[in-house]
């Protein structure tokens, strides 16, 4: 049996994953609890994100919803689906644990932002919303 974390993805595939992790408004805290369990979209939004420590300011239901669907879309999480189709609960993917994992192992951190990194994720962002 081949563990998870032996995918091998394209390199181009997780510097886009990670520069999404890394510029996204939810704390660590968060895609960790997400590797352990589903988290539902409610107890990420407004005050409940805040002081759950999921997120590093207040947001709204929709403003969640589209910060969550972006990382769906670069590979970091998945909805969780049930036996009546998609729910509104979170899980990290092989990739998003593989990236988390990386980032434990080498103690970094979402302190400090770089100008390059952060213009090729706005650059992503515009281009996926644009099209």
């Amino acid at each position: 049996m081949t563990h998870l974390s032996s995918i091998q993805y394209k390199e181009s595939t997780v510097k886009r994953a990670e520069r999404a992790l890394y510029f996204c408004p939810f704390a660590t805290k968060l895609f960790s609890q997400m590797k352990r369990e589903s988290v539902p979209l409610p107890t990420i939004a407004q005050e409940s994100g805040l002081k759950s420590g999921y997120t590093t300011k207040m947001l709204t239901e929709r403003q969640v919803e589209v910060e969550l669907d972006w990382l769906i879309q670069v590979g970091l999480l998945r909805r969780e689906v049930d036996g009546q189709g998609i729910t509104d609960s979170f899980r990290l993917t092989p990739l998003g644990r593989q990236i988390l994992d990386n980032w434990r192992q080498q103690n970094k951190t979402k302190s400090s932002s770089y100008l390059k990194e952060w213009t090729l994720y706005a650059i992503s962002r515009w281009l996926n919303l644009s099209s």
